[in-house]
């Protein structure tokens, strides 16, 4: 009988790169040959209600370039489409383990998968070690005095900027030094997305471009019909560019571009602290508000049709590229919790399904901001008008024409869902009785 290959592995996970890739070093650094390997998590992918989801066919497609790129090094891809508790039972009859790799994963889901992971590994004194890689700070690196964690993003942010050694934090590992030490093997098992259960997306996929709005992004970032932001979340949220090299442009190009990368690491911080926060308000006082929940309105919101033109916009942006304008963001989900009283959880569900830069960490920190919720030191009282925030921010219009041609005619498009002056007072005055609640 053929004697197993004796490797270490690599799992890539959210750090789908070659270059500058901090566990992928560790990995390669070591002693014995690395195996890289995929796993299409049944667990994940069993959960996606769209069969075109074009985050599956992102991934589908950077995977065939990392097997392009692997090749150059007489290497590829191991996939496994399982869960991988499963995948790793597989891998250990296939191959004499002796230490696996990965990078850091911060989302409840993940911890938990690692946990199970770890304690197959255990069971045949497998090392598993995992590395930081997806944020320059992690877990409580940035903390108080006391060691607890900061609920507040300006006295983190400044913890974090004190901390900060950019020629440490920046510097990316160079792992092309030691890619003769990948396994040599080809594998001819990639997985078509057909065989996945999938289709390929027919929603355009970013550029990996970010540059040329560095320079002028603070003037531009607000204004929607204006390119003025990067549109690289994908990219980070998969890891197909580094965090580091990110972090360094800003760090020289703009001082707010860098702080929306660190507002990314304090949601991260407080879902690794708080990871009851992903279901439930971070400001506990608050899980006792009495949401509305119309089904009909709801639905009203997602496709874009509640009679406010830069809701509807933004609602369409979103259904038809995957992705949103930041600060459109704020506005649509403003709308939802407060005008509509829906639940924040609907309407992160909905960001879950429909973004391609879905990220657990910002979008529920995002989410719990809007509703008043979470980790914020404005009251619950900061309401968006949506037609202030057309007119300081769409004044032309021109973002709005885009997404909802029919708004110019009044017969085609529909009259306001709710009265804002109404909505406004309803929603102030059931937060305030649902505070009043749980004192009593």
């Amino acid at each position: 009988m053929d004697e197993k290959p004796l490797v270490n592995i690599f799992w890539f996970r959210r750090d789908l790169r070659l270059q500058d890739n901090a566990g992928l070093y560790h990995a390669l650094s070591s002693r014995l040959p690395v195996l890289p390997l995929f796993i299409y998590d049944k667990n994940i992918l069993s959960q996606l209600p769209d069969r075109d989801d074009a985050r599956v066919t992102f991934i589908h497609r950077t995977l065939n370039q990392l097997n392009e790129n692997l090749k150059t090094v007489h290497s590829s891809l191991l996939i496994k489409h399982n869960p991988p508790v499963q995948a790793f039972h597989q891998l250990l009859t296939e191959f004499n383990v002796q230490e696996v790799f990965a990078n850091e994963d911060y989302e409840p889901y993940a911890r938990i998968r690692d946990s199970e992971v770890e304690s197959i590994l255990q069971e045949q004194n497998i090392p598993f070690k995992r590395f930081k890689d997806h944020v320059i700070f992690e877990k409580n690196e940035v903390a108080k005095d006391s060691g607890q964690p900061y609920t507040v993003y300006t006295p983190y942010k400044k913890r974090w900027m004190d901390l900060l050694q950019p020629s440490l934090h920046f510097k990316p590992y160079p792992n092309s030094k030691h890619f003769q030490n990948f396994y040599r093997h080809h594998y001819g098992n990639s997985f078509s997305l057909a065989d996945l259960g999938f289709t390929e997306s027919k929603i355009p996929l970013p550029e990996k471009s970010y540059r040329p709005v560095l320079a002028n992004y603070a003037n531009t970032r607000d204004y929607p019909a204006i390119e003025g932001t990067s549109k690289i979340g994908i990219h980070l949220r998969f890891g197909t560019i580094s965090v580091r090299e990110l972090a360094a442009g800003a760090n020289l190009h703009s001082s707010v571009w860098l702080s929306e990368l660190i507002w990314r690491e304090f949601y991260s911080m407080i879902l690794w602290n708080f990871p009851e926060s992903a279901t439930r308000s971070f400001k506990k006082e608050y899980e006792n508000i009495r949401w509305r929940n119309n089904e009909e309105e709801f639905a009203a919101w997602c496709e874009g049709r509640t009679g406010y033109p830069i809701v509807d916009a933004g609602m369409r942006q979103l259904n038809q590229t995957g992705w949103m304008h930041n600060r459109v963001r704020m506005i649509v989900a403003s709308f939802l919790c407060k005008h509509l009283l829906i639940d924040w959880r609907w309407g992160e569900a909905y960001f879950a399904r429909k973004l391609l830069d879905y990220d657990m960490a910002s979008n529920v920190g995002g989410w719990q901001w809007a509703a008043g919720t979470g980790n914020d030191a404005a009251p619950y009282f900061r309401i968006f008008n949506p037609d202030l925030q057309t007119k300081k921010f769409d004044p032309e219009l021109v973002y709005i024409k885009k997404w909802v041609p029919e708004f110019a005619d009044p017969f085609k498009y529909p009259s306001p869902i709710v009265d804002h002056r109404f909505a406004r007072q309803r929603a102030l005055e059931t937060y305030k009785a649902g505070l009043q609640d749980l004192r009593f």
